[in-house]
């Protein structure tokens, strides 16, 4: 699973993070019910920090697209109208 952040981008590193994983989750890569990578995982692939990572799935949490389980990770939720 490769994910680029650009660190030059007006855009903030959450932000970008977080449209990847969402079209991930939207289009059926990460299917409902199944774990988002690891925080660790994410931290290593892309170079941001913990709190950058942690940040982009509290977004994903906000708008219902997961859902975090405190020791087991995050989750895709199932998709409205799906």
């Amino acid at each position: 699973m490769s994910i680029k952040i650009d660190l030059r981008s007006r855009e903030p590193s959450y932000l970008q993070l977080a449209a990847v994983l969402r079209k991930r989750i939207e289009s059926g890569e990460i299917p409902p019910d199944e774990a988002l990578p690891s925080i660790t995982y994410l931290v290593q692939e892309t170079g941001l920090a913990v709190g950058t990572v942690r940040k982009a799935i509290k977004v994903l949490a906000d708008e219902g697209l997961v859902v975090t389980v405190p020791g087991r990770g995050s989750f895709a939720t199932r998709l409205r109208g799906r």
